[in-house]
């Protein structure tokens, strides 16, 4: 009897703690215009839980009964809500921040105006009225021998009616400055600025944050709208006249990427293999969105398609058998050229339970040099890797190693167990000096080494601008080091953060040679994805060495190209030769490559002719009628030396395209057409927004609305 007592005390527990599971939903709109808003990010308090609300305002979230749940968005006020019992259903209204500016306007260069005879008001900041803040640069320079360079803190509360959005809600360090009156929160509807006489590119505006107020000798803001007629519609949304002491200040960006020279089409009966290195990074992605976001031009080099294309997850089945992952293929009309077909080619990695992911020894090298200065590098750097540490075990370990001028450790290989001791190892972290990015690299490595765990996780994660200027610092001598110590079975991640001085082409090339991959955090949104939600894929390798090779059959296609992924092909021979490096599958990873194709008997402007061959035979088999393609894949598990091979054959039978097919084509449609792609007939990018609004299908975190939102944004750029 005690016993089903016990029992039915245990059912009635039970059953109360799986009711205060609750599934939180509702819709976030502007308390002034009742108007939805999209990107909205919401966490629940003291956890790693978050999502975002999507484009028409809506979200949904995992909670309990007592969780705070906070909403925070770029120039809004922070709302946190306390979760209840009746509280399935929760619609948020959210404020403009109390700073929020609204209006700026300047009077235009070379015109000689007194302030007196002007029809409108003139407010100007000088160095006289800078000079507190100026003193206070100073002490803190002495103190934490660092610069802070914001003239949006010159800018606000010195000029009335102004004020700055100073990125609520994300750390991404880009303030708004905003006109009074003017409802959107866009880049697009931002003042005019002018440096020592020239007008600032639209897409350079986010680069006013590196002028340092001390270097300024007056700033003239004009409060009406009429003044714009000086400037015409550049100043729609009024302007602001910056003068520099010097008088020659001049904006500088030094980001870099390697050239990318697109896929051309191929001829199947002289070219039938096609192959290629898999690649998971999507640092490519979320670096747009921030170019997007900012307004600033895009440089072509900087849009890799495959990147963009895998920074989506797709509805991919697991894997059944013995291999790591699966594989999916389908193929149906090019959205963008209607004489060519696509085809997807999808891998799915097996998913491992986080319990099951082995021991960890983790050496978190990171950059604290000068470069890290700002808001969206070191401070971003330490709350992103927060997330990581709060998901480590007892058995887990951690060293922390930081560069600048030297390389040093910081922290000596830790239990994951202690976390507030690796958190205030990273609480105490400022920046500094030169950037030894090469002697950090070697440390790193050999405290990874000397703690090596046999059977382990062993990795490296670098996190940096890639801004190195002290010994080694070339891409070159940065391979050469990477291939050499890949050798001891430590792999590598490479985290960007930053902008301006940002170098994805190092940064890609160490984790290309490092065993490893590559991403870049602009928000804290993306450091909860790459560190939070993706723990297992970003630390844990299923595969490495994945290579695929793809043979088209000349009964059917005529020509071929790959669509991206132009860093990463490979010789036809390199595919059986185990000794040649290619990428790495992790944990629940998703791998999507897209083929457009030329079928037989389609004339196409893209194919040119090719002589007949006189000592080849170009007989074309009939054997294989029905076969479109044959797509092999080799892969060597993480701890051996020995590849294994796969194969699959994709059919040409009659069949309707999934919608993850043609999302996935419209983010390749969208960044061919960002890179002036000369294979796209159809450049119309309402169609591209169209397709991939048809085919949103299951998008839980939003990213899918935000595409379509970076899309809008973009077309009015």
């Amino acid at each position: 009897m005690k016993s089903l007592h016990y029992c039915m005390l245990l059912f009635f527990f039970t059953g109360i703690a799986v009711a205060q599971q609750i599934t939180i939903s509702g819709t976030v709109t502007d308390i002034a215009t009742s108007d939805p808003i999209p990107g909205v990010n919401i966490f629940v308090k003291n956890s790693n839980t978050g999502t975002q609300t999507d484009f028409d305002g809506n979200y949904s979230i995992e909670s309990k009964v007592g969780d705070i749940l906070s909403f925070s968005f770029i120039g809004y006020e922070t709302k946190e809500i306390t979760v209840k019992k009746d509280s399935s259903i929760i619609n948020v209204t959210m404020s403009i921040a109390a700073g929020e500016l609204e209006e700026v306007v300047v009077v235009a260069q070379c015109i000689q105006r007194k302030q007196t005879l002007l029809g409108y008001a003139v407010s100007t900041i000088t160095s006289e009225s800078r000079r507190s803040t100026r003193a206070e640069r100073r002490r803190a320079r002495k103190e934490r021998k660092k610069s802070i360079t914001n003239l949006n803190r010159t800018l606000s509360g010195k000029v009335a009616g102004v004020s700055i959005s100073n990125g609520v809600g994300s750390m991404n360090s880009n303030s708004s400055v905003r006109i009074r009156g003017a409802n959107s929160m866009s880049a697009s509807e931002q003042p005019l600025y002018i440096i020592d006489g020239v007008p600032l590119d639209k897409k350079d505006i986010a680069k006013i944050q590196q002028i340092d107020p001390a270097k300024i000798a007056d700033v003239k803001v004009l409060k009406d709208k009429k003044a714009t007629s000086l400037y015409g519609s550049r100043a729609v949304h009024g302007c602001i006249i910056i003068t520099t002491h010097q008088g020659n200040y001049k904006i500088e960006n030094n980001e870099s990427y390697e050239e990318i020279v697109e896929n051309s089409f191929e001829k199947v009966q002289t070219s039938p293999l096609s192959t290629f290195s898999i690649d998971v990074d999507k640092a490519s992605y979320s670096n747009i969105r921030r170019m997007i976001n900012n307004g600033q031009q895009i440089p072509a080099d900087a849009v890799k398609v495959e990147e963009m294309i895998n920074y989506f997850e797709y509805d991919y089945q697991q894997p059944t058998g013995d291999h790591p992952f699966a594989i999916h293929t389908e193929y149906g009309k090019t959205p963008w050229n209607k004489e060519t077909q696509l085809v997807k080619i999808g891998l799915k990695g097996k998913e491992i339970p986080q319990e099951a992911i082995p021991a960890s020894n983790l050496v978190f090298l990171l950059d604290v040099s000068g470069s890290m200065n700002q808001a969206n590098k070191l401070p971003l750097l330490k709350r992103a890797f927060k997330l990581l540490v709060n998901q480590l075990r007892e058995k887990d370990k951690v060293s922390i190693v930081v560069y600048a001028g030297a390389a040093g450790m910081v922290l000596k290989p830790t239990s994951g167990a202690h976390k507030n001791e690796i958190n205030q190892a990273l609480d105490n972290l400022s920046a500094g000096g030169s950037t030894a990015g090469g002697a950090g690299i070697q440390l790193a490595y050999k405290i990874a080494q000397d703690n090596f765990i046999e059977n382990g996780n062993n990795r490296v994660i670098l996190a940096t601008d890639g801004d190195f200027n002290v010994g080694m610092s070339s891409d070159k001598d940065m391979k050469t080091l990477i291939e050499e110590k890949r050798k001891s079975g430590v792999f590598l991640t490479c985290l960007g953060f930053g902008m301006y001085n940002y170098k994805d082409s190092k940064l890609e090339t160490l984790a290309d040679k490092g065993n490893g991959n590559h991403a870049y955090i602009d928000t804290m949104q993306e450091a909860q994805r790459v560190l939070g939600k993706e723990f297992g894929g970003t630390l844990y390798t299923i595969a490495k060495d994945v290579k695929i090779q793809v043979e088209f059959n000349p009964a059917k296609v005529q020509a071929y190209r790959l669509v991206g992924y132009e860093n990463r092909l490979l010789a036809d021979e390199d595919f059986v030769d185990d000794t040649k490096d290619a990428g790495e599958l992790g944990s629940g990873h998703t791998v999507t490559a897209l083929y457009e194709v030329i079928p037989v008997g389609v004339k196409s402007n893209y194919l040119k002719h090719i002589p007949d061959l006189k000592y080849t035979d170009a007989q074309i088999s009939k054997n294989y009628g029905d076969e479109l393609l044959t797509v092999k894949f080799r892969y060597k598990r993480p701890q051996e030396s020995k590849s294994i091979e796969m194969v699959h054959i994709l059919k040409t039978k009659e069949s309707i395209v999934t919608k993850d097919f043609n999302f996935a084509a419209s983010v390749a449609w969208f960044g061919m057409k960002i890179r002036n792609s000369k294979y796209i007939t159809n450049r119309d990018i309402n169609d591209i927004i169209a397709l991939a609004e048809k085919n949103r299908s299951k998008d839980n975190q939003g990213y899918r609305a935000e595409f379509i939102r970076l899309m809008n944004s973009y077309q009015v750029m």
